[in-house]
């Protein structure tokens, strides 16, 4: 009986501790988050369904092409506002360039940043729902360029719960 008790003791312990580890793992950052959302370039985002193609003007002077998560998807196509949590939206920006095959077209040139929206009501309460992350070549951008991200969105489309994308067609 002694043993019993001990063995269970010592398994609680056990457990316990590793409970502990693991909660202070989860507390801290993942590799390359970014500085003020600690928002991650998401798994397979490059498969994700495609919502919408942009041009910004000079002097970005970019392509970008807007991919979403199925539950952001649905969300688009059903007009559902606010977007619900779960929903992630990925752009992708590029140099704008000449086609050399074609004069009159533009193509995507060398890649300038990936921009991460995540939707979690309850890790963003304080913007609004909304986690943003800026990363080029794979690694988040300073904090100075995250501060812009949700005052613009903040200043221009917050009837659109903060999303500039709509879905095309």
């Amino acid at each position: 009986m002694k043993n019993q008790i001990f063995f269970a003791v010592a398994l609680a312990v056990a457990a316990a501790g590793f409970g502990a580890a693991y909660s202070s793992l989860a507390d801290s950052p993942p590799k390359n988050a970014s500085p003020l959302y600690g928002v991650t370039l998401p798994e397979g985002y490059r498969d994700w369904r495609f919502i919408a193609p942009a041009q910004e003007a000079p002097p970005l002077d970019e392509l970008r092409a807007v991919l979403a998560t199925d539950i952001a998807v649905n969300a688009y196509k059903s007009g559902t506002l606010p977007f619900p949590d779960g929903s992630i939206l990925v752009k992708l920006a590029y140099k704008r360039q000449q086609s050399a095959e074609f004069p009159p077209a533009t193509v995507p040139g060398g890649p300038t940043t990936v921009q991460v929206m995540v939707k979690d009501s309850r890790k963003y309460p304080d913007s609004h729902g909304w986690g943003f992350g800026r990363f080029v070549n794979g690694k988040p951008v300073d904090i100075a360029q995250h501060e812009t991200c949700l005052s613009c969105h903040v200043g221009n489309v917050k009837d659109h719960d903060f999303v500039f994308t709509r879905y095309a067609p």
